[in-house]
């Protein structure tokens, strides 16, 4: 597999090969990581971290397999000038004099792709609005991990599916052969376009995408549950009140997981309204009389839960890709 120069946008421009090739390679990234056998085989590159969205996992992932790999970052959130005084064109040039690779987490995608485009360098998707191809990957190692293939399972995934892990999921569940079903109100699911298109790839992977409204039938014989927040990061506050109103009958509750098969995990991309521990948290159960939100505590901390493990293999599978498009030297 040789991505050596390749961006990483959207898991639209990988095949399924080199989907496999980069969960193969993360899995033997983390395993020399347990075994302490350094992997520092891009010793003296450098790499630009831009976050006009902060994050925990994304940006911690990034720097620790970054180090791992002999190099080191620069992280521009609040002090640089990207899209104020300064276009994403000429950041771009002025970034790709300096760095071997750029990493964007913000907002549009043609944010990231003007990057790529005027650049020189690789260029890494950390989140847009429209996609979110390293939580996929972690994603899918994760389940790898517990089921020991991808092919034939069915992942259900529960809340609003328009942006970014809707839309991904789409993606890299019709290209590695695993059966999605999305549930929700109609107003929330995927754009119809995207559908298509991952049906044609649905075709040769022998996977599927359901769009589904009712909880019982999208949750019967699942082997994965997935949900995310309902009010995703920059969007207002106005819109609090009509997301837990139309989707509070979607929450991923005991209920749900029951219906589930005995087998099945329960996933999230983090972080997770599932108490009140948070400030966003408490504020919005006080405002609406809740709890949680998308998850119940129950499930979150139950057996089945598999968030941490997500978590973790976010940096495995970034320190893959990062490894990959700069040059794998293994």
């Amino acid at each position: 597999m040789d991505l050596k120069g390749r961006n990483f946008l959207t898991l639209k421009d990988f095949t399924p090969a080199e989907i496999t090739g980069l969960l193969d390679l993360a899995a033997d990234l983390k395993e020399k990581k347990k075994k302490g056998i350094p992997v520092d085989i891009h010793r003296g590159k450098n790499i630009a971290l831009i976050f006009e969205k902060t994050s925990t996992r994304t940006r911690c992932a990034f720097e620790v397999a970054a180090h791992d790999l002999g190099i080191c970052t620069t992280y521009l959130a609040e002090g640089s000038q990207i899209g104020k005084k300064e276009s994403i064109a000429d950041t771009a040039r002025v970034l790709g004099r300096m760095f071997d690779g750029i990493e964007y987490r913000g907002y549009e995608q043609t944010i990231v792709e003007d990057l790529a485009k005027y650049s020189g360098v690789v260029v890494w998707n950390g989140l847009t609005n429209e996609y979110h191809p390293t939580q996929m990957l972690a994603d899918m190692l994760t389940i790898r991990e517990h089921y020991g293939r991808l092919q034939g399972l069915k992942l259900v995934y529960f809340g609003d599916a328009r942006y970014n892990i809707g839309n991904s999921l789409c993606i890299v569940c019709s290209k590695l052969g695993l059966n999605l079903t999305l549930c929700a109100p109609e107003k929330y699911f995927p754009n119809k376009a995207l559908v298509d298109e991952c049906d044609k790839w649905c075709q040769e992977s022998g996977g599927s995408i359901t769009l589904e409204s009712d909880v019982d039938k999208a949750a019967a014989g699942a082997d994965i549950i997935y949900t995310d927040v309902w009010v995703s990061m920059g969007e207002p506050d106005a819109v609090w009140a009509e997301r837990i109103a139309d989707l509070k009958a979607y929450q991923v509750n005991a209920e749900v997981m029951k219906k589930a098969k005995p087998t099945a995990i329960f996933m999230h991309d983090l972080p997770s309204f599932h108490d009140l521990n948070t400030k966003i948290g408490k504020e919005v159960g006080e405002k609406f009389g809740l709890t949680a939100m998308e998850v119940t505590d129950e499930v979150f901390e139950s057996k089945q839960s598999v968030v941490f493990d997500e978590a973790e293999n976010r940096m495995h599978t970034i320190k893959a890709v990062i490894a990959a498009t700069l040059g794998n030297n293994f």
